[in-house]
């Protein structure tokens, strides 16, 4: 929900843009002078179905042409790891900080997937005394209830 209303407010701010005329679009470039950068153009359509978050910036009076794309335009998704609750039959505790003594603020399913952010030191539990922050919620569980595959950044 919060990624439809970011998107749609750009998309808003965009067309906006668009619409408000500048001085380069005025006044006429002075000869030797860098042309003017226009508004925001999205792809043509069938680029676009390619790339939908891709955008390019065209020089005013200049049409575009081949495939240069700005990287800082496209969105970028942040790759989190993975790992699987490893409890027998029981939940998993979400705890608000790396240790037992922080209180419980959600559960994990056995055999579910979660997503990890990193991994930072706490209290022991059955011999470890790693814990990993989950990426998409303010918690930490103990890693000995955890199996990844690879590695987890430190925090």
């Amino acid at each position: 929900m919060i990624r439809r209303t970011l998107t749609s407010g750009v998309l808003a701010t965009v067309a906006a843009l668009a619409l408000v005329p500048t001085a380069a679009d005025a006044a006429p470039a002075a000869p030797g002078s860098r042309p003017a950068v226009s508004a925001i153009a999205p792809l043509a359509p069938e680029t676009a179905r390619q790339a939908p978050a891709t955008y390019r910036v065209t020089p005013v009076g200049q049409v575009p042409q081949g495939r240069h794309v700005n990287r800082w335009a496209t969105h970028h998704r942040s790759v989190h790891p993975l790992g699987r609750v490893t409890t027998h039959r029981r939940a998993l505790n979400v705890r608000s900080g790396p240790g037992t003594r922080y209180r419980v603020i959600g559960a994990r399913h056995a055999h579910r997937l979660v997503a990890l952010k990193c991994r930072t030191q706490g209290s022991w539990v059955s011999g470890t005394r790693q814990w990993y922050r989950l990426a998409h919620v303010r918690g930490y569980v103990s890693a000995h209830y955890v199996r990844i595959r690879g590695t987890v950044p430190w925090c």
